[in-house]
């Protein structure tokens, strides 16, 4: 890797796993570099440790928004507001603020497959990862879905392609990002906390196309009504006449042509199998072997947190949807399930109310069990949709919905927010609802 950055000051803003990878990078690079973070300083003194060793400069709680700004550039993680104080001192005293990811791309040495949208990102990334690597390409998946893109760049001379999750915040950062495939999923409401209005959430995604070229290939759902594209556009979706679809068997096609039904993989509903059809079209846009992709696909565990069975208990299945952080994927467990139905829900309040979804929750749920900053407004907006239990913990609700189940019955836990009125992230929470749920004394002994 050439000293690109041989003379430069930069700055890192955070000092997370993201943060730290772009050092390090930077350093490769031959930069000179100074890390700042104003948050607590102990779970962040092992990293400045490793980083000061390496020749780093580390500044840490609130000298940190005190340290002069004499950089050449700043480079922001990805859990950092652009408004937040330590970004607002760089960017008042004009210092040019690029993303992480904007970084890594920059030190990329191999084609790059992006995937954003509101819903299914993290599974769609995976499964890209796996339908390549099973088609003998050296693939690797980072970015939103936990390993740092800087950290993979940093070896990507060894890669045939970096499989990378980014979101909205993400793609706000960056500059001349430009992968060589970009899938769109889907897009909903969601962060109207962080951002004014739909426009401007829709505004941040569509910046993933914004370079590409005539000879990229932008992989979109068929659903979706998006602006002219220079790339070329491969379409997917449920329903017929997308170049990627599903027939009435369940068996996924591109073109008419079967390439693997629903039913042979481990994962369910529509939403996954428009996941598992971007996978494959990604992979085409790379000539890729389709029959060298079944079995990555076919073999994929899917990660937690996303419809994922917990347990059975005298005849009641637990299902945690933790991951749902919006009403979109709210929406899709909902469809997702049959029979009786016991919702959990609630949590942060993001801006938006839940009204659009009381025809759909009078359809499905029986009795609903709510939680969060939310509960009072939730069941206000579902007052003649079901019946609701206000609950002021997570474990209260697990205790309430099963007090309202019977046997047959599913207990679904998907909030349809966000979790940090109540919960550091929706793992923390995701795996609170499984510990509870596991401490059920069946009557059954199951």
């Amino acid at each position: 890797m050439t000293n690109h950055y041989m003379g430069k000051h930069a700055a890192v803003l955070g000092l997370g796993r993201s943060g730290e990878a772009a050092a390090r990078l930077l350093l490769d690079g031959g930069a000179d570099v100074t890390v700042l973070d104003s948050g607590d300083p102990a779970p962040r003194h092992e990293a400045a440790q490793r980083l000061f060793s390496r020749g780093a400069r580390v500044v840490l709680g609130g000298d940190a928004l005190r340290c002069a700004q004499n950089f050449d550039f700043a480079i922001l993680s990805p859990g950092i507001d652009p408004a937040a104080p330590l970004a607002r001192n760089s960017t008042d005293a004009g210092i040019p603020l690029l993303g992480e990811i904007e970084l890594a791309y920059r030190r990329c040495r191999c084609p790059i497959v992006a995937i954003t949208g509101t819903n299914g990102k993290t599974t769609t990334t995976g499964l890209v990862a796996a339908a390549l690597g099973a088609a003998g390409l050296r693939a690797e998946a980072c970015g939103n879905i936990g390993l740092p893109f800087s950290e993979v760049a940093a070896r990507s001379a060894s890669l045939d392609v970096a499989v990378v999750e980014i979101s909205s915040f993400q793609l706000e950062t960056t500059d001349s990002f430009r992968p060589r495939v970009a899938i769109w999923t889907n897009f909903s409401a969601n962060h109207l906390d962080r951002y004014p209005d739909v426009a401007s959430y829709r505004a941040a995604k569509l910046r993933i196309f914004k370079n590409q070229e005539a000879d990229d290939f932008a992989v979109v759902n068929a659903r979706e009504k998006l602006p002219r594209l220079e790339a070329r556009r491969i379409t997917f979706g449920t329903e017929s006449g997308a170049d990627f679809s599903l027939d009435r068997d369940g068996m996924i096609v591109h073109r008419g042509r079967p390439l693997l039904a629903m039913s042979e993989t481990r994962l369910r509903g529509d939403h996954n199998a428009e996941n598992i059809m971007a996978a494959f079209a990604a992979g085409f846009c790379l000539g890729a072997d389709a029959v060298g992709m079944i079995p990555g696909v076919r073999d994929f565990v899917p990660p937690p947190h996303r419809c994922e069975f917990v347990r059975e208990a005298d005849g009641v299945t637990w299902i945690n949807d933790s991951k749902s952080t919006n009403l979109d994927a709210l929406s899709r467990a909902l469809r997702g399930q049959t029979g009786g139905l016991i919702l959990i829900a609630g949590g942060k309040n993001k801006g938006f109310d839940f009204a659009p979804l009381a025809l759909l929750v009078k359809e499905r749920v029986r009795e609903a069990v709510l939680i969060g900053e939310m509960r009072s407004s939730i069941a206000k907006d579902w007052a003649d949709a079901a019946p609701c239990r206000l609950a002021d913990s997570l474990e209260q609700a697990v205790e309430e919905a099963r007090a309202a189940a019977r046997p047959g019955d599913t207990v679904l836990f998907s909030p349809g927010t966000s979790s940090f009125d109540m919960f550091r992230s929706y793992e923390e929470r995701g795996d609170l609802f499984k510990k509870f749920t596991h401490q059920i004394k069946s009557t059954n002994h199951q």
